[in-house]
Parts: structure tokens; C-alpha cells; sequence
């Protein structure tokens, strides 16, 4: 806040071993071009079929603005307007992920935000991860800046003499990257402090124990902090997945990261009932839920907490991360019992509107100076009462 790109010059030589520059510090049309040849043309190919799928399903949320207008001459509503400038954070590096740039910056796109930047850290030799690169520019990126951790969120949150300040940050961090959006949001709005993946399976004696045991794995190869659980209404399927996954563990490359996330968070749950599984799903509103059920969609009918929810043996989890259209970026650590997947309302602002003729004022102008007069605020009262002396 008070040095600008200075202090973000000198962060990302600390902490990027990178030396950026004003003319270094913004993304290039020669970096982006260089970054689809390297990408390749298949995964390109597969990032704009995915892209395509978000969009569709992202079209689906925009509202309209609305007004109400009544024969004694009121007129209230909602004026719906996108924001002017959004910002999303993607980590670079091994933790490299273009979908979540298709998932940020599509649905800010469908929203109409005018301007719509980028910040992600870039490697020693002072580049950029090439997906990173493409998937921004498939998606609609504006801008493109090489910063990252939490001198990028402070960046875009206060604005330096290079890069823009926005109106809200999104997009996945490490805890330095969360914490910083803690620290400034109400400077600038933020998605959420997003916590470790989660994934819970619902399954009974119909599931097939394989696909159940790779869709927890899926999940808990993210992070050694990553929570898997299976709650089953069958001792048989449950020793069956505990066997499935022993034998994944043997052949997957991330297993040391998968073991340490199943010790600390893994578990296999045995119900008497499939209402006492739903009832325990509903209390850990999980980030993923899959529900492997001989009716999954009755079950689905009594979730009430969940991020998103996946139904039969043929919808896995990474479907939802990469390709089917619903946004990943979903609430997890139990806040599924009160925030949504990031949607294209988290890119509006809404304003209300009011007016009133002197015939539709006049019928209430009692009430309203009844009521300011009883909190004790008498020029509220004065300011009705002017216009009926």
C-alpha cells in the first residue's frame, strides 16, 4: 500500500528469485503465443471445450434488472450491474492450475465485467506457466501480470502505479495467499478463504467399490490436509474400499501425500441407515459430494449441505474440476451450510430503486414519521413531513 511496484518488485525477488521490472512485470502478446505452441494444440483443444461447457452453464445464473411498477404511481426494483474490474490470483509452479483460471475468470466474463486482470507468480527464469497463460487467454484475461503471493493480493487490492486496483480477488492460494485476501477484504471484496479439499461418498451395497475407493483418492492426492470420507450403509462395501485403496496406493504417483491425507483425515463410516448417513452428510457439509445409492436422486432430495453434488457411478468428481460446467471454486470447512459455488452473482452488485408519487406517499407519510419518531430521529421524521405542511 504505501510502495507500490517497489515493494512488489522486491517481494518477488525474495520470495520468486525472479527480478521483475516495470517493462517486465505485464504479460506480453509474444509470452501468450509462445505459451499456446507450448501448451499444445490437444490440451488447448480440451480447455476450450471445457471453457465452452462453463459458459453455457454459467449463462444460465444472469439475472435481469427488475422494476415494479403499481397504478398509485410507486416504482420499486433492482438495478443489476456487473463491477467494474476483477482480479484473480492463480498460484504458479507446481500448484499450476488452468482450470481454476477457466472457472475464475468465465463466470466475471459472463457477468460483463469490463476489465478482468490476472496476477500469478512467475518462475525464476521470470516465465510463466504456459496452460496458465492459454487458459487466461481462452477464458477473456485482459491483462496479465507476474506477481505473486501475498504482495499480488495486496497489489490488486490497493492498486500500484502499474497494476490496477480491482473491486474483488478471486481465485485458489497457498496460506499465505488466504490469509493476505482475509487481511484485505473490505478494501476490496474476496470469493472466500477456501480450506483444504474435501470430497464425501455417499455409498450402499450397490456401489461398486473400485470406483468409489479411486474418486476418494482423487481427492486426497491435493493436499496432506485433504479430507476424504465414505459413508456406507454396507460392512462389505466398506472393507471392499479399504482394500481398492490399498491397492491404488501401491501404483499412484502423489501415494505419500495420499497416505498422510487419509492418517489425518481420511475415514470410513458405517451407518444403520441411509437417513443416519444423510443426516451425518448434512452435518459435515462437505466441499464434494458423490452419492453412489441404488436412488441417488432421492437422496439427493434431502442434502441440504453440500458444494456440489454428484450423482451415480458414472459422475465422478474431476468431472466437476475440469469439464462438466459448474464452477469448481466451492465452499468448504462446513461453510457449504451458508455460501454457494463461486456463480455469476459473485460479479454483480445490486442497487436498489425506489420512487414514489405524492399520491402513494401521501397515504403512508403517518406511518413513516410514526416510526422515525419512536427510534428518536426526528429530522427523518421532519424530512416526510415538509412535503404534507
Amino acid at each position: 500500500r504505501e510502495k507500490g511496484d517497489e515493494a512488489v518488485f522486491a517481494l518477488t525477488s525474495k520470495f520468486d528469485h525472479c527480478e521483475i521490472t516495470t517493462d517486465t512485470l505485464k504479460v506480453t502478446k509474444e509470452e501468450i503465443e509462445e505459451a499456446y505452441a507450448q501448451a499444445g494444440s490437444d490440451f488447448v483443444d480440451v480447455m476450450q471445450k471445457s471453457a465452452e461447457n462453463i459458459r453455457l452453464f454459467h449463462e444460465k445464473q444472469l439475472r435481469s434488472s427488475w422494476f415494479d411498477p403499481r397504478p398509485d404511481g410507486t416504482i420499486l426494483g433492482m438495478k443489476m450491474l456487473p463491477i467494474a474490474t476483477a482480479g484473480v490470483y492463480v498460484p504458479g509452479g507446481k500448484a499450476a492450475y488452468p482450470s481454476s483460471v477457466l472457472m475464475n475468470v468465465i463466470p466475471a466474463k459472463v457477468a460483463g465485467v469490463e476489465r478482468i486482470i490476472m496476477l500469478t507468480p512467475p518462475g525464476a527464469d521470470g516465465k510463466v506457466n504456459p496452460g496458465t497463460l492459454a487458459a487466461a487467454n481462452i477464458a477473456g484475461v485482459d491483462e496479465i501480470y507476474k506477481a505473486g503471493g501475498a504482495q499480488a493480493i495486496a497489489a490488486m487490492a490497493f492498486g500500484t502505479e502499474s497494476i490496477p486496483k480491482v473491486d474483488k480477488i478471486t481465485g485458489p492460494g497457498n496460506i499465505f495467499v488466504a490469509l493476505a485476501k482475509k487481511a484485505c477484504f473490505g478494501y476490496v471484496s474476496i470469493d472466500s478463504i477456501a480450506g483444504p479439499s474435501e470430497i464425501l461418498v455417499i455409498a450402499d451395497e450397490t456401489a461398486n467399490p473400485r470406483y468409489v475407493a479411486a474418486d476418494l483418492l482423487s481427492q486426497a492426492e491435493h493436499d496432506e490436509l485433504a479430507s476424504a470420507i465414505l459413508i456406507t450403509t454396507s460392512e462389505s462395501t466398506a472393507a471392499k474400499v479399504s482394500e481398492e485403496i490399498d491397492g491404488f496406493l501401491s501404483s499412484l504417483s502423489r501415494s505419500d501425500t495420499i497416505r498422510k491425507s487419509l492418517d489425518n483425515y481420511g475415514y470410513i463410516l458405517i451407518a444403520d441407515s441411509l437417513d443416519s448417513a444423510i443426516d451425518t452428510a448434512n452435518e459435515i457439509a462437505s466441499e464434494h459430494l458423490e452419492i453412489l445409492t441404488k436412488d441417488p436422486y432421492s437422496v439427493m432430495t434431502k442434502i441440504r449441505n453440500a458444494g456440489a453434488i454428484f450423482l451415480g457411478e458414472y459422475s465422478s468428481e474431476p468431472l466437476g474440476d475440469y469439464f462438466a460446467g459448474p464452477n469448481h471454486v466451492l465452499p468448504t470447512n462446513g461453510t457449504a451450510k451458508f455460501f454457494s459455488p463461486l456463480n455469476v452473482d459473485d460479479f454483480m452488485k445490486k442497487t436498489s430503486i425506489i420512487a414514489y408519487s405524492r399520491e402513494a406517499l401521501e397515504k403512508v407519510h403517518k406511518d413513516i414519521e410514526l416510526f422515525a419518531e419512536r427510534e428518536g430521529l426526528t429530522a427523518h421524521a421532519n424530512s416526510i413531513k415538509v412535503r404534507f405542511e
